[in-house]
């Protein structure tokens, strides 16, 4: 069996749970250890109950806590060596123990005990960013947030998952009419940047299978989307796809910004 629970998912904060009866992991601690506490007792969990922590990548909506965790619990922390490098350099987080920064390559299975973690290229404008798929036994979650785009290598990297979030990060008409600066909503609409709820419901719709559990969105940005619109959006991308599925097949959900989601059980 495996668990997935968003503690925080959002342009402000981010942090998934993703566990087996065994073993208990995070993607990404951008978010207070306080916070991240508070969330791991909806799971009946403690931060002593981590084994690890997996980033993304280095912005500070993901590594915002990892300072903190490090110096209080002693968790060892994963991500590429792009990513770790800008993190150790990163003099907000405070003082962090070297020996807890542990480097992962791309598409190379991880075991950590009854899980394989395994992490593969994104698109973002990050050092060397990733995105993560979990399994254990013959269940697997995934989660990708923060790429400006997906490819087939995505897609065949995400396939079977029987639950996974996907970033829906904006509503391109809010974003362009909105007002950030032009440079940041170019940045944002690029290559390297975000996935649009368009988007988002098109990965979702290339995701699907008879046996997926649950979809949660996520990394919704707190000027240029709201969780209405995004649930919406992705769900006409899946009725309008060329697939045998609609919306209603499937648990979709939003992943909220300050609040954990329901606990997704495979």
């Amino acid at each position: 069996m495996l668990r997935t629970m968003s503690i925080a998912s959002g342009s402000s904060g981010n942090c998934i749970y993703i566990g087996s009866d065994n073993t208990h992991i995070l993607i990404d601690t951008g978010i207070s250890r306080k916070r991240i506490c508070e969330g791991l007792k909806k799971l009946d969990l403690s931060i002593e109950d981590i084994d690890g922590v997996f980033l993304t990548h280095e912005h500070i909506d993901h590594i915002k806590g990892a300072g903190v965790i490090m110096r209080n619990d002693s968790l060892p922390f994963f991500g590429t060596a792009g990513t770790l490098k800008q993190m150790w350099y990163n003099k907000s987080l405070g003082e962090m123990p070297k020996d807890l920064f542990n480097v992962i390559e791309k598409d190379i299975d991880i075991c950590m005990g009854d899980l394989s973690v395994k992490a593969f290229h994104i698109s973002h404008d990050a050092s060397d960013p990733v995105a993560y798929t979990v399994s254990c036994g013959d269940k697997k979650m995934g989660v990708v947030t923060d790429l400006g785009f997906f490819d087939d290598g995505i897609v065949d990297n995400m396939a079977g998952c029987d639950a996974f979030l996907v970033e829906a990060n904006h509503d391109i008409n809010m974003l362009q009419v909105g007002p950030y600066p032009y440079a940041l909503k170019q940045r944002i609409l690029g290559n390297r940047g975000h996935l649009s709820n368009e988007l988002s419901g098109k990965l979702v719709s290339r995701l699907l299978h008879d046996n997926v559990k649950a979809v949660l969105l996520g990394h919704l940005s707190k000027e240029n989307n709201y969780d209405r619109l995004a649930f919406e959006t992705v769900k006409q991308e899946i009725d309008t796809a060329e697939n045998d599925y609609t919306s209603g097949d499937f648990n979709i959900s939003v992943a909220g910004r300050d609040e954990s989601s329901d606990i997704i059980e495979v």
